[in-house]
């Protein structure tokens, strides 16, 4: 997420640099994102057999070398290919972050200890356009990746130090005692794909990957869109204007974590101490059935017909509505996923989050030449019904999650969750 909220600012310096152009330099976007959905599902499945902690450390070296080969690429070819081997390398850090939180926290805490970890996440995507849109104003977008790959040699000893093992079963070879050091054992990664045969965990990894596409539709052509309505050529203010969305984001994680556990809560209530984990996907409605939609249709409409500083005021707005709301998607459906899947929390959220890279993935390589041909209010209308059809899949899975579940088993929680 960092990285390619960096990377955005600096398209057109980028395309000029290696003689290209920025639709095609996008697709660096785009595949990045899904070698990191992708990636993550290796980093996940080995975590089974050695743990969340050293999966961490052992990617950041692959992430370090993937960012000195992005700022020494000379070629579109190299670029993509170095962007690839840089995404393998952090791409295991938020489902393994989740499988952490999943690891140590009960049922009823564990949507708001969500929230509170993607929110500090998200404080490195808040500054990471306005720093990449500094550096390729002030320095240059290789320069950029050359600190990327310092800070990952900072994290690696920060995590070295600080992060311990807390999931204590995690070898296959200890059948749940306390594992000793495992002998090598390669887990197929694809296994955890597996998982999606559940229609519960599939169809809400639809709704949540639809929903991550609204923000790549809003932030990849903002310099088409809203930069050149409010003629905004500056790389640096370009990339400020990403942070309305991430302090939504920011914002919206831990209410929309909260939240997800007092829906729970109530509605186990109501039924006198019986849990049904699709309680949880009732939090989905104020992201995917109202702020999503409407903040993508408001901000077509805005920055297509509103001029001047209203129109911009209010486009800032809508982006922050749309980071606000889009927790309230993917946050919840994370943690309707772990809750199903508590003992393979990490694998489960790297599964769900490989199929969204791929629905991303195909968002992104669309986005630009949408704008260009159809112009971004139609595309933004589009994108805000297949949102609310989504919508009436979550509905769907609400009515009928029992009935679904018991149709194909693909090794639920239950026990340990209450």
């Amino acid at each position: 997420m960092v990285v390619w909220k960096s990377f955005v600012p600096s398209m057109s310096q980028v395309a000029e640099d290696l003689d290209s152009d920025e639709a095609t330099v996008s697709l660096a976007v785009s595949l990045s994102v899904f070698a990191t959905a992708m990636s993550a599902v290796f980093w996940a499945s080995q975590s089974s057999v050695y743990g969340r902690r050293l999966m961490i450390l052992w990617g950041i070296p692959f992430f370090c070398a993937g960012s000195v080969g992005v700022a020494m690429s000379t070629s579109i070819a190299s670029l993509f290919f170095w962007r690839c081997i840089q995404a393998f390398g952090c791409a295991g850090r938020l489902p393994l972050g989740y499988g952490v939180v999943g690891d140590i926290y009960r049922l009823e805490e564990r949507g708001g200890a969500m929230g509170m970890f993607s929110g500090v996440v998200l404080l490195g995507t808040m500054a990471a356009p306005t720093l990449g849109g500094l550096f390729t104003k002030y320095a240059s977008w290789r320069d950029l990746h050359l600190v990327i790959a310092a800070w990952g040699c900072v994290e690696f000893i920060i995590i070295y130090l600080s992060l311990p093992e807390t999931s204590h079963c995690h070898s296959v070879h200890n059948k749940g005692r306390v594992p000793a050091r495992p002998r090598f054992l390669f887990v197929n990664p694809l296994r955890s794909l597996g998982l999606l045969r559940s229609p519960n965990l599939f169809l809400a990894n639809i709704v949540a990957g639809i929903g991550m596409v609204t923000e790549f539709i809003l932030l990849v052509p903002i310099a088409h869109t809203l930069g050149k309505q409010y003629n905004i050529t500056s790389e640096a203010i370009i990339g400020a204007c990403f942070l309305p969305h991430t302090i939504g984001n920011l914002l919206g994680a831990p209410v929309a974590g909260r939240f997800s556990d007092v829906v729970l809560r109530n509605w186990r209530r109501k039924r006198e101490g019986e849990w049904v984990p699709e309680d949880r996907l009732r939090a989905v409605y104020i992201g995917g059935l109202i702020l999503v939609p409407l903040s993508l249709v408001g901000f077509g409409l805005v920055t297509t017909y509103v001029e001047g500083t209203l129109g911009l005021v209010i486009s800032l707005v809508l982006l922050f509505i749309n980071g606000f709301g889009l927790d309230f998607v993917v946050l919840v459906v994370n943690s309707y996923s772990i809750d199903l899947l508590h003992s393979q929390s990490a694998e489960i959220v790297a599964a769900g989050n490989a199929f969204r890279g791929i629905i991303s993935a195909i968002g992104i390589s669309l986005v630009l030449p949408s704008v260009e041909y159809f112009g971004g209010l139609t595309t933004n209308i589009i994108t805000a019904l297949i949102v609310l059809a989504g919508y009436g899949l979550i509905h769907l899975i609400i009515t009928f999650g029992d009935d679904m579940r018991a149709s194909i088993d693909v090794g639920y929680t239950t026990s340990g969750n209450i």
